[in-house]
């Protein structure tokens, strides 16, 4: 059962709106008009890494897919459960991500976190090249304009810098849709059922969990899906196989795949629309915060109907005063923020350890 919601608001500052972009996940709908946003600050940049934490893992290959490993001091000694973790656009070689799988790792799993990205992260603050060379120009020169004074052209370089910022996200979003990733988890799955079979063996399967970009692939993970559109979604279209005219052929039984984990955990989801909870079969938990335009509430409570109607065993819990983005490790000045970030922590860990 749901737990029970609280009313909360993330600051409007953290979304950054973009236009649909051909090839990108389905754009939210929310029962109105369609939503553009798709990507905010807190999930293409990092906070502050915490004082005095490093990783402790290493990165490495796993099926041809370079992923970063985290296993508990006393493995293989004690036996571990798997878990992968997905990861927001920071992507694998984010310090944060990675002291996030080592936290794993200490409560007993081997954390595999693969690199949904191909060595190409999201575009962030610190990126170098003509576009994000002219929002950090713009934001500098707007920054130390003086008196504060809010003339046309500060706008306009607000406004170059935010359109430039979004430009580059989209472009990077084009890049990696479903059909490129799905294919990368299934690698990176394979691979754990052989190099870590122990570990998959002690769990009775694979566990996961996910943030922001990695947390709607908990979702399609989690969910039951005819084989015909896993062949047509998670690999490209060039290699994907038509499916024979007998067997989608009126009347006849479709075959379906999944779920792929055993129990998965998300939080502050991006790009989930509602037809990513259809099929959904493994138990969930969902970590969110209310009004949040990256997951908006219209989507979360269809997400939520869905899996009560069809007695998907799943749990909810909505943080207050806190902005997208908060349950990744990384240093806040706000107490508020840092308790709720604990306590996400806990509530999927809580989760993934019951089940």
């Amino acid at each position: 059962m749901s737990e029970p919601e609280v009313a909360t608001k993330a600051p409007e500052s953290d979304a950054v709106e973009a236009s649909p972009i051909p090839g990108a996940a389905p754009a939210q709908q929310t029962g109105g008009p369609t939503t553009t946003t798709t990507m905010g600050e807190h999930c293409t940049t990092d906070r502050p890494t915490p004082m005095g934490q490093a990783s402790t893992g290493e990165i490495t290959k796993l099926g041809d897919v370079d992923v970063y490993i985290s296993k508990p001091a006393d493995y293989p000694h004690t036996p571990a459960r798997l878990l992968l973790l997905l990861t927001g656009g920071t992507g694998l070689k984010s310090v944060n991500n990675q002291i996030q799988a080592d936290r794993f790792a200490s409560e007993g799993y081997v954390v595999v976190m693969p690199d949904l990205f191909s060595g190409d992260a999201a575009p962030n603050s610190k990126s170098t090249g003509t576009l994000p060379d002219v929002a950090a120009a713009a934001a500098a020169d707007t920054s130390s304009s003086s008196g504060g004074s809010s003339s046309i052209l500060e706008v306009f370089k607000i406004k170059a810098a935010e359109t430039a910022k979004s430009f580059l996200i989209d472009m990077w979003l084009a890049r990696h849709t479903e059909e490129k990733v799905m294919p990368i988890l299934h690698k990176v799955m394979d691979a754990c059922r052989e190099e870590f079979a122990d570990a998959v063996a002690t769990g009775g399967g694979i566990y996961a969990v996910g943030y922001c970009f990695g947390g709607r692939y908990i979702l399609l993970l989690a969910a039951e899906r005819p084989v015909h559109q896993q062949q047509t979604t998670a690999l490209p279209w060039s290699t994907a196989k038509k499916q024979p005219a007998a067997e989608t052929a009126a009347g006849e039984e479709k075959k379906t795949q999944g779920p792929h984990i055993k129990a998965g955990a998300l939080a502050h989801a991006t790009l989930v629309s509602r037809d990513d909870f259809r099929g959904l079969k493994a138990p969930i938990s969902v970590v969110s915060v209310e009004n949040d335009p990256l997951f908006p509430d219209e989507v979360r409570t269809a997400g939520e109907d869905y899996m009560s109607r069809n007695n998907v065993e799943h749990e909810v819990q909505v943080y207050p005063g806190v902005p997208h983005g908060f349950a990744v490790v990384g240093e806040y000045e706000d107490e508020n923020i840092k308790s709720a970030q604990a306590t996400a922590f806990e509530q999927m860990l809580k989760w993934i350890k019951e089940h």
